[in-house]
């Protein structure tokens, strides 16, 4: 049976370190009901341990973790996924700004929009490949100075149906990793350099295997999504402002 923790009233301090406590004693399965903008919720855990968690998770939800899988069943705030090195994030309404910034590793699924600047400073190493799925829309920014990852836009099940799928300034300072946006993006929304491309069938062979698990997360239809065609958004260069300086 999973341990539940009532957070109503809670610090933060003191879930965190009630979660820690139960964590220290062995236990794998959490259920957080109340959650009221408390912060840093299993930030820096690498126990392999799912929290089901209800309400509105804080700034920095799971930053740092190595492992744990976290649902949130309502929306988060700025910052969930902050460097996260491995684990799953699973969010199933909007989210804040600056989700999965640095990110090295793991997964981070959205049903609904997200913020500004997601996705910056990904990186991946060696058979880490970080990968942020989101189904609503993005603010300016998105996947700025990414080195590595992958970010997917579906553009799907927005709350703001008036807005483009993202906003300005995309992939700025991209010298890596891949953006896929379900449907077409304006090259003037594009950081300096990039372009739209079309994707192959290796693009859609990876698509596929990351979206099957997004859509088992959400109980989404794949193929309902697969009609869109997608495109791709990648650095040309991994230096793509090399001759703006002298060394």
């Amino acid at each position: 049976m999973p341990t539940e923790i009532d957070a109503r009233d809670l610090h933060y301090r003191d879930l965190n370190r009630l979660l820690r406590a139960r964590i220290e004693e062995g236990e794998r399965e959490f259920i957080l009901r109340n959650v009221n903008g408390q912060r840093y919720i299993a930030a820096g855990v690498s126990a392999d341990i799912r929290i089901d968690l209800y309400g509105t998770p804080g700034l920095d939800l799971g930053a740092f973790m190595r492992g744990p899988e976290i649902v949130v069943h309502g929306n988060a705030q700025d910052g969930a996924g902050n460097t996260m090195d491995e684990g799953k994030i699973v969010i199933h309404g909007m989210a804040g700004d600056v989700v999965g910034y640095a990110m090295r590793g793991g997964k981070i699924h959205v049903y609904s929009d997200v913020g500004y600047r997601v996705g910056i400073h990904m990186k991946a190493y060696m058979d880490k490949v970080p990968v942020i799925v989101i189904g609503g829309k993005a603010g300016d920014f998105l996947g700025e100075y990414m080195a590595g990852g992958i970010i997917i836009l579906l553009g799907m099940f927005s709350r703001y149906p008036e807005r483009p799928i993202a906003g300005i300034y995309l992939g700025t300072g991209m010298h890596g990793g891949t953006i896929y946006i379900r449907g077409r993006v304006s090259e003037h929304q594009l950081g300096l350099g990039l372009k739209p491309h079309e994707i192959t069938d290796q693009d859609e062979a990876l698509l596929r295997k990351h979206l099957a698990e997004y859509c088992a997360d959400f109980n989404l239809d794949l193929e309902e999504i697969m009609k869109e065609p997608f495109t791709k958004v990648e650095p040309y260069t991994h230096r793509p402002y090399g001759k703006l300086y002298a060394y």
